[in-house]
C-alpha cells in the first residue's frame, strides 16, 4: 500500500495520486490537494469514521457460546475497537464471544446487528441492536460469512470452524485471535490493534 495522507480541510484521504471514496470503498484518479499529515490505514479509518460518510460493510466476529472469561473480554474489547473506527459488526446474535463483541460494540456508541438462527428476535443476547430471527438454523453461519468483509475468529470449535472455512471460500480476510481454530491460510493475530491494522488495509485495498 502507498503512502496514506489526510488532509483535514478537504476532510480526503489520498495516496499522493488517487483520493479514497469512503462510501464506494475505491479510489478514484481526482485532483488531489496539496497538504496534509501521513496517516498509517488504522489512523485512516479512524479519520474516515469521524465524516460519517465511511460505508459500514460488516465486520464478522465468531466464537463459541460458551467463552472462557478471556475470549469474551477480548471479544468485548474487540467490539469496542469496531465502534470507535466506525466498522459495522455483524454477528450470530447469541451469547459467549457474540455477546461480549456485541457489549463492547454498543457502549461505544455501535448498533452491533445480531444474525440469530432462532425464529424470534427475542433469542438474541442483550446488547444486540438490531435482531434479525432467520429460522434457519446453522445455516445462517453461511450469511455472516457472505456478508461481512473480514471475519475475526475468537477462541471456538467445530461451528467457529465451520464459518472460517465459509469465509475462506467466500474469499474474505479471516483472522484468528487467541485460541482460535489452527487453519491454513488463515493469519492469527497478537492483538486488537493488529487486528483493525489488517482490517483498515483490506477496506482501503479496494474493498
Amino acid at each position: 500500500m502507498q503512502a496514506l495522507i489526510w488532509n483535514e480541510r478537504t476532510q480526503q484521504l489520498s495516496d499522493g495520486a488517487r483520493v479514497f471514496d469512503p462510501l464506494a470503498l475505491t479510489w478514484r484518479d481526482d485532483a488531489v490537494e496539496q497538504g496534509g499529515e501521513a496517516v498509517t490505514a488504522s489512523e485512516a479509518l479512524l479519520r474516515l469514521a469521524a465524516t460519517r460518510k465511511l460505508r459500514r460493510v460488516p465486520i464478522g466476529i465468531i466464537g463459541p457460546r460458551d467463552a472462557t472469561q478471556a475470549q469474551y473480554d477480548l471479544a468485548e474489547q474487540m467490539g469496542v475497537a469496531l465502534a470507535r473506527h466506525g466498522l459495522q459488526l455483524l454477528c450470530g446474535g447469541k451469547h459467549g464471544v457474540m455477546e461480549a463483541a456485541c457489549k463492547g460494540h454498543a457502549q461505544e456508541g455501535g448498533m452491533p446487528v445480531g444474525l440469530l438462527p432462532d425464529e424470534e428476535w427475542h433469542a438474541s443476547n442483550p446488547y444486540v441492536a438490531i435482531p434479525i430471527a432467520t429460522g434457519i438454523g446453522p445455516a445462517r453461519n453461511a450469511i455472516i460469512a457472505r456478508a461481512c468483509l473480514v471475519l475475526v475468529a475468537i477462541g471456538g470449535g467445530v461451528g467457529t470452524l465451520s464459518e472460517m472455512a465459509l469465509g475462506l471460500q467466500f474469499n474474505r480476510l479471516v483472522l484468528a485471535m487467541a485460541d482460535a481454530p489452527e487453519v491454513n491460510t488463515v493469519e492469527r493475530v497478537a492483538d486488537v490493534d493488529g487486528v483493525i491494522a489488517r482490517i483498515a488495509a483490506r477496506l482501503l485495498a479496494n474493498a
